[in-house]
């Protein structure tokens, strides 16, 4: 949809879908755009390739970007406040709806805030299963990102054998949540349950045989002509400019800053394994693209790695039943653990008055969660930093002087989910 430019008669009306002011536009435009001589456009908020409900103002000389001004918040569900209205653990499957393509992370950001608050511990084998799953869902986000930002530029081969592969991670969240997207699995102190055996038996199956599918992804693209000429010298964000605007994640790395919390602030005993931060070199679309190939080789070193680590049985959650539930089996046998069982599900369990800040590595970087107690059994503050949020802020900076269809690939280089964003 176009902004109509205002002519000589029309310079004191306020341009069409313009919520702000005229002068408030003056400021973010330029004067080019005011005279006719540049273009002023709306790139969504339906518009496919923006990846969610995100508007993108564009002012256009032709077809070269001479400014571009984000506008989010189309998608906002008000999580954060609702979050602080329900007790800590029922706030876990709000979570999930934040970023639907990595909803186990997440959870984990969430449940690792809530442990660090009411210094909750968490079974060895309990983060071992944390790590899995982590690494699992990155592959997952990957190849969702992989296949749409292929099919945004045409390749479609890659979008169809991405989701094939990423349909068997969805099918083995399901065989231990019973959910395949929203699955709610991390919880306060551990895992909602144990791995099934078919679960076992599913993974190894899938690690067996996903690195050579990966290899097919880069034969496909890698070195692909037409690829090359749409990604490399594209969206080149400097190191100190990415960092200045809060990028972080692959899009990060992706100009060479290494960065990545699993190595420079481990949590879940991420310490314990070992793996490479792949970096990139110029910081353009192709780079960007490149690092998350290569970390999903890593991802799979790392499953391995905590699959060797992981005995079959032991516990996976907490036995602290002052904030985690007893297994059905002892409601039988122990009134203490019906007590225990009824106050959990009904008042929740309390949080001291105090504030912690925990920051672990999404897929798309950098997912921060700010939690304050009340001394209740609800917080009195919640607030998520999201890295979508920040890339989306850094949009302006990778795309001046690049043509529409180049935005396309900018924006799906950075890996963005709307819902990440409007919280």
């Amino acid at each position: 949809m176009t902004l109509m430019t205002p002519d000589k008669s029309q310079e004191n009306q306020q341009p069409t879908q313009w919520e702000g002011s005229l002068e408030e536009l003056k400021g973010l435009v330029s004067e080019r755009a005011f005279t006719g001589e540049t273009m002023l456009l709306n790139m969504g908020p339906h518009h496919p390739s923006t990846h969610g409900v995100l508007r993108v103002l564009l002012e256009l000389d032709g077809e070269e970007i001479i400014n571009l001004l984000p506008d989010v918040g189309f998608l906002h569900t008000g999580i954060e406040k609702n979050i602080e209205h329900k007790q800590y653990e029922k706030g876990v499957t709000l979570t999930d709806r934040m970023d639907y393509l990595a909803p186990m992370n997440n959870n984990f950001s969430f449940c690792l805030a809530i442990e660090k608050l009411v210094d909750l511990d968490v079974p060895e084998r309990a983060q071992i299963m944390r790590v899995i799953c982590l690494e699992l869902t990155r592959i997952n986000s990957h190849l969702v990102w992989l296949g749409t930002h292929a099919l945004d530029m045409g390749a479609m081969s890659v979008f169809l054998y991405a989701f094939i592969q990423r349909e068997k991670i969805l099918r083995m969240f399901e065989m231990i949540s019973g959910q395949r997207l929203m699955t709610s699995y991390m919880r306060p102190g551990g895992v909602w349950r144990d791995f099934t055996d078919e679960f076992y038996t599913a993974l190894d199956s899938f690690l067996s045989v996903f690195p050579s599918k990966v290899d097919e992804f880069q034969r496909l693209l890698t070195n692909n002509p037409l690829w090359i000429d749409r990604t490399q010298g594209i969206g080149i964000i400097e190191p100190e400019t990415a960092l200045a605007w809060g990028v972080s994640g692959p899009s990060l790395r992706g100009s060479g800053v290494n960065w990545d919390l699993r190595k420079a602030m481990p949590y879940s005993g991420y310490e314990q394994y070992e793996f490479t931060v792949p970096l990139g070199e110029h910081g353009d679309v192709y780079d960007r693209f490149y690092i998350r190939i290569l970390e999903m080789y890593e991802s799979v070193k790392i499953i391995q790695q905590a699959l060797k680590k992981l005995p079959r049985k032991g516990p996976f959650r907490s036995e602290n039943r002052k904030f985690v539930p007893p297994p059905r089996a002892e409601l039988g046998r122990s009134m203490e653990a019906v007590i225990h069982h009824f106050k959990l599900w009904t008042e929740g369990f309390s949080a001291p008055d105090d504030e912690v800040y925990v920051a672990v590595e999404s897929p798309r970087g950098e997912l921060s969660v700010y939690l304050h107690g009340t001394g209740g059994t609800k917080p009195r503050r919640v607030h998520f930093k999201t890295p979508s949020f920040m890339h989306i802020a850094a949009m302006p900076v990778m795309s001046k002087g690049h043509f529409i269809a180049d935005l396309v690939a900018i924006i799906g280089s950075i890996d963005i989910v709307l819902g990440d964003c409007d919280r």
